[in-house]
């Protein structure tokens, strides 16, 4: 009963082993003591896990430059290549060509700020749904005027 351990049982959907794999290593976040005082830990991972699949492309289990490359430039902030790669290395320590899952939520949850993790929560805040009026009060018009 070894064979294709990888197969999801049931449900034709593409990203179930990928999710299984994010999920695990969740789980191991939940258990780690250095984030047993983080607030909504449980939440927070499984945005985290959403907002990974949504950017790994390639669905490989890590985001590589292409990845990044496109998600910012969904979200209208382009980058060159160079401050793509500086993006990853800054995530991943310099260590990989692409971001890990456990490189993402360590960014997420630690406490530098990288640039991926202000794009994120930029990107959190704008697609909250009650957005807060901003700018200026209305004009007032003439007729309302003394």
């Amino acid at each position: 009963e070894m064979a294709a351990p990888r197969r999801p049982s049931g449900g034709g959907l593409r990203r179930a082993p990928q999710d299984g794999r994010l999920e695990e290593i969740n789980k191991e976040f939940l258990c780690d003591p250095k984030f047993s005082d983080e607030e909504d830990l449980e939440e927070k991972l499984a945005a985290f896990k959403e907002k990974y699949m949504e950017f790994d492309l390639n669905n490989q289990g890590e985001i590589d430059l292409m990845s990044v490359k496109r998600m910012m430039e969904k979200l209208g902030a382009p980058k060159t290549h160079l401050e793509l790669k500086k993006m990853i290395s800054e995530v991943t320590g310099g260590v990989s060509e692409t971001i890990s899952y456990q490189d993402f939520v360590n960014v997420m949850l630690g406490k530098r700020s990288a640039v991926l993790k202000l794009v994120m929560m930029f990107e959190g805040k704008a697609n909250e749904g009650n957005p807060k009026p901003s700018g200026p009060p209305p004009e007032r018009d003439i007729a309302s005027l003394p």
